[in-house]
């Protein structure tokens, strides 16, 4: 069973395509999109290993905050 994250402060320092879809209420196929968006067109900075996304607890907390009105 996997663990529902709500609250920003209970999410892991390093967020995958699940966890993010998961805390946003996204489709993963949304979330890679944003993080395929370079970020100063409003795409989500990530870290890229190999295949693999990864995003900073601290760069969603930016993001989001930029995208607050």
């Amino acid at each position: 069973m996997s663990k529902k994250h709500t609250k920003f402060n209970e999410l892991p320092d390093i967020l995958t395509a699940d966890i993010l879809s998961e805390f946003l209420s996204l489709s993963k196929r949304r979330v890679y999109e944003l993080m395929d968006i370079n970020p100063e067109y409003g795409g989500i900075k990530c870290l890229r290993i190999g295949r693999n996304k990864r995003v900073l607890k601290t760069d969603l907390e930016e993001w989001m905050s930029s995208r607050t009105i």
